[in-house]
């Protein structure tokens, strides 16, 4: 007989719709793709690369990001995504049992590995102005909070008033998600100096244009880094993924820059498109836009149709039905505002 753990039972395979369309919109990726010397060293890489395991703990690359971030290569882990090191973190600082605040409507992951950590999930809904419950994520009495800001699916932020109180008053640790920093009006890794509670994770899936590569890391202090670390193991990237990453860390900077401002131009005129159309995206400071709309899992599957992907949400608490649209080349958008008007006729 196969041993079972009890609690995994009624846990589904973590499975989010998978189509193919010729414009796909539906995971906020770089669609500009990766900077030109991030491909030319994947082309480049040696047979040893591959052949060979790479370093452990990924020294190089903390060292890359150290000079990016501004962080000693002790305040900085790296993982396979930034989804990889939020697991990690719940392993590391929750007993099986314990709680895990998050707001409502956030990250949809976070409910998945509370389930496979053991751990009780604790949603607080977002402020009717998107903010977060500061009074409601304390209340929950949880030793690990979990922000996402700019947050997924909504893009607002959380105000750096709410947060500070939010990391000050917190009984543990306060896990901060910024996948789309390189987006944001503002972001919060300098709390990581000022407060010995916090830990900040981003990825180089979204504005470096690598999330096939899934590389992602977190700033915190050495003592936070070092359990997140025994968590993490020896191994979390590939040698290819490493080299990738730091040529994009280093010499690829400008374009991801450049490519980041053009995204956030394209969000602007996208927000006027829509506006135009009579919908009222929220606002966002992510590479994409959350689009409240009736029925928009049936408006998706009929733009599936005409070739263009989108993220359906139904009943997101403070929201309802809704679109989630990534923001690419402005060819894409114009295609993707065609095919939505076409789908709500």
């Amino acid at each position: 007989m196969i041993p079972r753990r009890p609690s995994y039972q009624d846990i589904p395979l973590y499975s989010p719709p998978s189509v193919q369309c010729s414009v796909d919109l539906s995971d906020n990726t770089n669609l500009f793709g990766m900077p030109p010397v991030a491909e030319r060293v994947l082309r480049e890489c040696a047979t040893s690369v591959v052949s060979r395991y790479p370093q452990t703990y990924a020294p190089e690359l903390k060292k890359a990001l150290s000079s990016y971030t501004g962080f000693e290569p002790s305040w900085l882990t790296t993982g396979c995504g930034s989804d990889d090191l939020i697991d990690c973190c719940l392993r590391a600082f929750l007993e099986p049992g314990e709680r895990i605040a998050v707001p409502d409507p956030s990250f949809s992951m976070l409910s998945y590995f509370a389930k496979v950590n053991g751990l009780q999930f604790v949603p607080v809904r977002l402020r009717p102005d998107f903010d977060i419950d500061v009074d409601g994520l304390l209340a929950t009495g949880a030793r690990l909070i979990y922000v996402c800001s700019p947050n997924n699916p909504t893009g607002t932020v959380a105000s750096r008033t709410a947060l500070e109180r939010l990391v000050d008053a917190a009984p543990g640790l306060v896990l901060v998600d910024e996948a789309y920093a390189e987006f944001a009006s503002d972001t919060y890794a300098d709390l990581v100096r000022s407060r010995p509670n916090i830990l900040v994770t981003r990825t180089l899936s979204k504005a470096f244009g690598l999330a096939g590569l899934r590389v992602g890391y977190a700033m915190g202090r050495p003592e936070l880094v070092s359990e997140v670390e025994k968590a993490r193991g020896p191994y979390k990237h590939t040698g290819v993924s490493e080299r990738v990453a730091i040529a994009a860390l280093t010499e690829g900077l400008p374009w991801v820059k450049a490519r980041a401002e053009e995204i956030k131009e394209i969000r602007g005129r996208l927000v006027e498109a829509l506006k135009a159309e009579g919908l009222q995206p929220l606002p966002s400071d992510g590479n994409f836009l959350l689009v409240p709309l009736p029925d928009a899992p049936k408006v998706a599957a009929r733009m599936r149709e005409l070739d263009v992907n989108v993220r359906a949400f139904q009943g997101l608490t403070g929201v309802g039905d809704a679109l989630r649209i990534a923001c690419g080349p402005w060819p894409m958008m114009e295609t993707a505002l065609q095919a939505l008007r076409e789908a709500r006729r």
